[in-house]
């Protein structure tokens, strides 16, 4: 199926580079261009395009503006141009709250220096973000810090009332996943919850880790597929919002409870027995800098059934080779469900996997990883 997309960007040379780059696959029709955001919410609603790719710096009206009335009017996967700079973090962050699917960094110097890099992955990028779930979008704020007694409000929204379910059927069961129903999660003394994502996380990361008290029980890990230039703003954003403590993970950071880690881009985050980070080199073999693989199985190794995985939104199946380790060795593995995710890649791999011992919507796995762990 041909991907339709909608390229908005104020700088002539980027639409027209952006356009080229997209037509030369036969499966993506560039339908139209803005140069504003108010133009873009204009072609929008008149194109109906499957994906739109986005600036952020432009006049009239900018990138996250229009992202929000775009969400609001006709909910579009959005992919941002970023740069790479603590503020473009800031920037690419605050999009993604408004409803953005995804981004890419936006340098000028690869385009003319490495255009077939770029184009492969821009298509990438494109064709993956189409086929993302539109039920999941919605122009968000970030979730209120309240009273530990209280179950925070997120995004705007009540937290939902628990349903019960029936727990999750084993890999040799006939195919359908299972839905987002979720019956209590077993209570044990977990020495580490590690939670892994991608397309979609950042997001998903807000909305679960606002949930838990500052007295939350168990040291966090949190492997998100990012840029390095971005896991330093996303770790303050998080601190900022809840109520536990959030940082961007350096090597000998030592875990402890209440205290949430966030690997590094580029980089690869492992854990020791003795509860120490230890943050090492991107590896060129490896897709995902960081990988969360690599993480959960250093988990497994470490820490054998003492350990709550939990992998969320996100595209492929990163998570999956470490979680069979988890598993393998006794530790519990959840996933988010279809109908929550933007993008269901992951969860999807552990599931078909048959290595989920539960399957909850975003909006209860704060709520359950406080009565897991408590």
């Amino acid at each position: 199926m041909v991907v339709k997309v909608l390229v908005v960007d104020d700088s002539g040379f980027f639409r027209r580079r952006v356009s080229e780059i997209l037509s030369a696959d036969s499966n993506i029709q560039v339908v139209g261009t803005a140069t504003n955001g108010k133009e873009a919410i204009d072609q929008a609603l008149a194109l109906k395009p499957d994906v739109i790719t986005m600036d952020y710096e432009m006049p009239m009206m900018d990138g996250i503006t229009a992202v929000r009335h775009i969400m609001q009017r006709c909910p579009t996967p959005v992919l941002m141009f970023s740069s790479l700079t603590h503020e473009g973090a800031r920037v690419t962050l605050d999009a993604l709250d408004a409803g953005a699917v995804d981004f890419l960094p936006k340098n000028f110097e690869d385009i003319s220096r490495n255009p077939e890099k770029v184009k492969q992955l821009l298509c990438e990028k494109v064709h993956s973000i189409s086929g993302s779930n539109r039920s999941s979008f919605r122009a968000s704020a970030p979730a209120p810090v309240v009273a530990p007694a209280v179950v925070p409000s997120t995004f705007g929204r009540p937290a939902p009332v628990p349903v019960a379910r029936p727990a999750v059927a084993p890999a040799r069961a006939p195919a359908p996943v299972p839905g987002p129903h979720s019956s209590a999660p077993k209570r044990k003394a977990y020495k580490l919850v590690a939670i892994g994502t991608s397309t979609g996380g950042p997001v998903a990361l807000q909305r679960v880790l606002t949930q838990l008290p500052a007295n939350f029980p168990a040291p966090i890990v949190l492997i998100q597929h990012m840029p390095a230039a971005f896991t330093k703003a996303f770790a303050e954003r998080l601190d900022k919002l809840c109520r536990i403590s959030v940082k961007e993970a350096e090597d000998g950071d030592i875990l402890r409870p209440g205290l949430a880690l966030l690997a590094p881009g580029g980089k690869q985050m492992m854990i020791d027995s003795r509860g120490a980070v230890k943050i090492l080199p991107g590896d060129e073999r490896l897709n995902y800098k960081p990988c969360v693989d690599i993480t959960f199985g250093s988990a497994a190794r470490s820490y054998g059934d003492k350990v709550l995985a939990v992998v969320l939104t996100g595209m492929g199946a990163d998570g999956r080779e470490g979680a069979r380790l988890l598993k393998q060795g006794g530790s519990a593995i959840w996933a988010q469900d279809e109908a929550s995710c933007v993008i269901y890649g992951m969860p999807m791999a552990i599931v078909k996997a048959g290595l989920a011992d539960a399957v909850y919507t975003l909006d209860d796995i704060g709520k359950h990883l406080v009565e897991a762990c408590h």
